[in-house]
């Protein structure tokens, strides 16, 4: 597509519907185990200018947290520098240093946690990449599984759970992961997410 000269006058439902149709090929490939079409169409999705201008549109406006500075200071960005935006994304480049803040736990007054806010550049280059990964994921995803999944929220695992404990009587277990992801070991993580990429 040639470049939009405006950032008001790109026709958002017509990149909305092509970035659409090539995530549910790459959900239909991955269904299927084709990794290698997989791969071709998210390097497709990633270069596309439909999908760039949708993470970028995302990021600088659709976004509750648009107007959050990252190390550069940069909070808000005018039409064309969106557009300049758009065209820069690539994802070769060293990821770039993220702004470390300090916020309260939740459920505790003392305790604080880091919290690392890139830049607006560098949250659009992650949405852009969540735009490839999305559909690869959700084909090989268990139907029961509802956390942080597009279309799926709290009240859903809960009908779920209705409707599982109303047939015959459950266990419920209770577990408290509040340090769970300090203690995890991330290489085996990753061990096991390439050995998934594998099959």
């Amino acid at each position: 597509m040639e470049l939009m000269k405006e950032w008001k006058l790109i026709p958002w439902h017509k990149l909305e519907r092509r970035v659409f149709k090539l995530q549910t090929r790459i959900f239909k490939a991955s269904a299927r185990g084709e990794v290698k079409v997989v791969r071709r169409l998210q390097k497709t999705l990633m270069r596309s200018w439909s999908a760039k201008c949708l993470a970028v549109r995302r990021i600088t406006q659709d976004n509750q947290g648009k107007k959050t500075a990252g190390v550069d200071e940069l909070k808000s960005l005018t039409p064309p520098q969106r557009l300049a935006l758009v065209n820069q994304l690539r994802l070769t480049e060293k990821a770039k240093p993220t702004r470390r803040v300090w916020i309260p736990k939740s459920g505790s007054k003392t305790e604080k946690r880091p919290l690392g806010i890139p830049t607006i550049a560098e949250r659009a280059l992650q949405t852009l990449v969540k735009q490839a990964l999305e559909p690869e994921w959700e084909a090989k995803f268990e139907p029961n599984s509802y956390g942080f999944r597009p279309g799926r929220c709290a009240q859903d695992a809960i009908k779920a759970i209705m409707n599982g404990i109303c047939l015959k009587a459950k266990y419920a277990l209770d577990a408290d992961i509040s340090k769970c992801f300090d203690q995890i070991n991330h290489e085996e993580l990753l061990a096991k997410l390439n050995r998934a990429v594998a099959l």
